[in-house]
């Protein structure tokens, strides 16, 4: 299949899962095995997105009520009006605490990261226009995850949906026992290689990061998509209703220029949509390729996808070891969709 050889082309190693409704299509891995656990940057944000959801599903939140009225502190320096919907839509104007640099240099302390959310000052009012968290999305919803079942997120995933899902080679935050079994990141340029360097080290792989740091598998990570795309439920194990699948996958925008990606998105309530490349103005490829409009998942920095299709009854999972700046990495990620899907 020429979606494989791509993904031999470019070298290193990467995992490629793709159902057509219940059958497996492809399961293949190269430069390493079906077991190797990749860091998928953004593509994990789901996860914990779609705990929200289910929170807000058993009555334990409200998602158009403030993420303060359940984390008090939150609402200091102005954030007292950001709901938890404008979090999952990508519209609290809050999209970083301290900077994404320095979010992100520092998002292996839990507890610095969520005192610097709760002194940050929001940069546009709540509820304007999308402005991409990058990584302030996950540790916002993380403790208010925490606040609300008075669990960790990580231990909240693991029992709620890791488990139960049968995603046991998913973790948020890489356990020892697990350590043997990582994809070191790799990239290009020096400061390719520095910021492969950072997410190698292993208190940033062990760290719980939310917004960017499941390790996880291309079978694991298509079994989430799989459930998603059959109203939430796989294998006899419901995660949540289809009413709270429809609500998350719901477009909240569509073709605004986002304040900090700088292109034009198309968010859900804590998911990417595809999109057809005639809908772009800037006629830059999306991730989900040019086949799948109807798509909805989740990128990680060009370098692991997700999604599922409802339209083909198609799920894709492509986990890679290579971090590529600039847009040359979503060329890649589409044309891998691209040839999964033209056949």
């Amino acid at each position: 299949m020429h979606a494989v050889d791509l993904m031999r082309a470019r070298g290193g190693a990467a995992q490629l899962v793709v159902w057509l409704g219940d059958r497996l299509l492809l399961d293949e891995a190269v430069g390493g095995t079906p077991d190797d656990l990749f860091w998928t940057f953004s593509a994990g944000k789901p996860f914990t997105a779609l705990a929200v959801h289910g929170l807000a599903e058993r009555g334990d939140l409200v998602l158009t009520e403030p993420v303060a009225r359940y984390w008090p502190e939150f609402a200091a320096n102005g954030k007292d009006g950001i709901t938890i919907q404008h979090v999952l839509q990508h519209r609290s104007g809050l999209y970083a605490a301290r900077g994404v640099l320095l979010d992100g240099l520092g998002m292996a302390d839990w507890d610095r990261s969520v005192r610097a959310i709760e002194r940050a000052r929001p940069k546009w009012p709540a509820g304007d226009g999308p402005a991409y968290q990058v990584v302030s999305y996950g540790f916002i919803l993380g403790e208010l995850i925490r606040r609300v079942t008075g669990e960790p997120v990580g231990d909240y995933l693991d029992r709620w949906l890791f488990q139960p899902l049968g995603m046991r080679d998913t973790y948020l935050g890489l356990p020892d026992e697990a350590w043997p079994r990582r994809v070191p990141i790799r990239s290009r340029g020096a400061l390719g290689r520095a910021s492969a360097a950072f997410f190698n080290r292993r208190t940033v792989r062990q760290a719980v990061v939310p917004a960017a740091g499941v390790s996880t598998t291309a079978r694991d990570l298509a079994r989430f998509y799989r459930m998603m795309l059959n109203d939430g439920e796989l294998d006899g194990v419901r995660v949540v209703r289809p009413a709270t699948i429809a609500a998350a996958v719901t477009p909240s925008s569509d073709g605004e220029v986002d304040r900090v990606v700088k292109l034009p998105m198309r968010w859900a309530n804590g998911f990417q949509l595809g999109g057809t490349e005639a809908g772009r103005a800037d006629g830059l490829a999306r991730p989900m390729g040019r086949l799948s409009p109807a798509a909805f998942g989740h990128n990680g920095s060009n370098c692991c996808i997700g999604w599922a299709d409802p339209d083909r009854s198609v799920v894709f999972a492509y986990t890679s070891d290579l971090l590529v700046p600039g847009h040359d990495g979503a060329r890649h990620m589409a044309a891998v969709a691209d040839a999964v899907l033209d056949v």
